[in-house]
This record gives C-alpha cells, sequence and structure tokens, in this order.
C-alpha cells in the first residue's frame, strides 16, 4: 500500500514558503505523494442556501478559509520534487473552462515527468458555482463529464479537436503533452457518482468511508465496470483520510473508523489495504497549527505507518 499527504494551502500557512517546504519534506520521509484541493472562497453568510450541509451547524471549517489554488500549488510542489505522485482530491472541473483546466494539467504533467493524477468532483458550494462557474450548478455532472471528454481530446494526440454546443476545437496542435497518461479518479458516492466512475475513470477516492463500505463498493464498481466493457481491475481506489482532534485510544465498541490513537488508525489503514484500496492520503493540514506541526506530524505518521506494515 501507498501513502500519501495532502499539502497545506489554507490560510494557516505561508504560500512563499510552507507548501514547498512541506512537499519537499513529504519526498524525503518517504511518502509516495502529495495532493492538493481546491476551495475559491469562504462565504460571509453560512446560512440557508451557503450552508456547508455535511456539518451539524451549517458552519464551513476553518481549513476552508483561503486555500492556495490548486494549480498553483501542484505546480510548486513539482517544481521541488522529483518522485512523488501529485494528486487533486479533489479539483473542481465545473467551476473552470474545460480546456484551459486540461491544458493546465497537461502542463504540469509534462514539467513534471508524468507524475499527476487527476483527483475531480463535481463541487458542493452554490456560492463558487455563482462566482466561476460556466455553467449551472444543477448541471455539474454533465460538467464533469464535458470536461473528460475535452481532457481526452487534450492529453491525447495531435491533432486534439472537440466540438459540442458550447465549444469548438477545431484540429490543432496542443501542449506539451503529459509525460504519462493522467490517471482520473472521481470522488463522491451518490449513484450517478458512482456509476460515472464505472465508466470511465481509474479509480474512486472515498473520503472517510469505512473500509467495510469500500471494499462492497469496489466489488460493485468493478462489476459494473466490467458491464461497459472493461477490465474490472483497472478501477482502483486512493482513500482521503481526515483527521481531527486528539489521537487518544477509544475502547468503545462504537469507535468511529479513523478515530483514536495513531495505532487504531493505522489499523483502520491495514483493513482499507484488505478490501484492495492501493493508497491512503492523511489530511495532516486539517491539525497542524503551522508548518512546524505539520512537519513532526508527517514523521509521525509516516513512521507509524510502516511501523505497522500495511
Amino acid at each position: 500500500m501507498k501513502l500519501g499527504v495532502m499539502l497545506p494551502q489554507n490560510w494557516k500557512f505561508d504560500p512563499r514558503t510552507d507548501l514547498t517546504r512541506a512537499a519537499r519534506e513529504a519526498e524525503q520521509t518517504g511518502y509516495d505523494s502529495v495532493w492538493v484541493s481546491e476551495r475559491l472562497l469562504y462565504p460571509q453568510d453560512q446560512t440557508g442556501i451557503h450552508r456547508l450541509t455535511e456539518y451539524g451547524d451549517g458552519a464551513w471549517p476553518d481549513v476552508y478559509r483561503k486555500v492556495l489554488d490548486p494549480i498553483v500549488a501542484m505546480t510548486l510542489a513539482a517544481a521541488v520534487t522529483t518522485r512523488v505522485t501529485l494528486g487533486s482530491a479533489v479539483m473542481l472541473p465545473p467551476l473552470h473552462v474545460p480546456y484551459r483546466l486540461a491544458n493546465s494539467l497537461a502542463g504540469i504533467g509534462a514539467a513534471s515527468g508524468g507524475r499527476v493524477v487527476a483527483g475531480l468532483g463535481t463541487g458542493w458550494s452554490v456560492d463558487e458555482f455563482a462566482a466561476a462557474a460556466p455553467r449551472p450548478m444543477a448541471e455539474r455532472g454533465a460538467a464533469l463529464d464535458e470536461f473528460l471528454d475535452v481532457a481526452e481530446a487534450v492529453w491525447g494526440p495531435d491533432p486534439a479537436s472537440f466540438e459540442n454546443e458550447r465549444y469548438t476545437l477545431w484540429p490543432a496542435e496542443t501542449g506539451p503533452k503529459p509525460a504519462a497518461k493522467i490517471p482520473v479518479y472521481l470522488g463522491g458516492w451518490g449513484p450517478k457518482a458512482l456509476d460515472r466512475v464505472a465508466r470511465r475513470a481509474d479509480g474512486w477516492l472515498p473520503v472517510m468511508v469505512p473500509p467495510a463500505q469500500v471494499g462492497a463498493t469496489m466489488t460493485e464498481l468493478r462489476a459494473k465496470a466490467e458491464q461497459y466493457g472493461r477490465d474490472p481491475e483497472s478501477v482502483r481506489a486512493t482513500a482521503i483520510i481526515a483527521l481531527g482532534g486528539e489521537f487518544v485510544r477509544v475502547d468503545s465498541a462504537e469507535r468511529a473508523p479513523y478515530q483514536g490513537s495513531v495505532e487504531q488508525i493505522m489499523e483502520d489503514v491495514a483493513a482499507l489495504a484488505a478490501v484492495g484500496v492501493d493508497e491512503a492520503v492523511f489530511t495532516l493540514h486539517t491539525i497542524a497549527g503551522d508548518i512546524e506541526h505539520y512537519s513532526e506530524l508527517l514523521g509521525q505518521f509516516h513512521s507509524a505507518f510502516r511501523a505497522a506494515a500495511i
């Protein structure tokens, strides 16, 4: 199993120095990948339609404030590393013009020597869609499919071409091309999202999903991929583990997955590996108070992962 880490992009960290330090240290420590996320804004009004519905009181978490652009973050990480994979978990194509985002990812794929993984989602914030999206929020699933169509053309051989009712790419040279195929991993949990994974993605990005559910869903995804004429084993999984709170052992039978001591969290990671998950990615930035704390956590979690022999 591989081990990855989310890079520190939010307001607690200095974009001039902290992100590049984190990327270098992650590579030097032995992590296999570094990941970036996308959050365009932090709304002042967080009531009504502006709520973050995943949270009980609707408030957006503090880590969503002033998040560095993922293309900028990925480019900075690429410039100071040579080995680690550069992933996004997740980037939101419905908030972008498809060609521009596809071309930017291709450029990073070229400059990094082919180390990019495109982890993508549809988005959920009405504020972000109102501010930036080329298409209405109600069309976000179709917008993601549209991006995948455009990316296939842009990342593929020249002459690249694409046409639909919104965009026309007449046959043209585009590039630079990525130095290696850019795998596409998709987030989401609903039926439409999972169908899209089975139909056209290289992998799935479950976030905080219990190991048993991940295993059951992967079985379903691979069966559906086979129905679409794909090799079922070509559909992989990278699990995102959002850390929070104190790492104190919880002996109750009601312990939630990925909670408790670091050792208990690693037991859950081992359970993910047992159901076929290829990589676990930790969100150390959600609990680190500053770059020094983040650096300490890098070492702590890498050591615990290796000690668990996962």
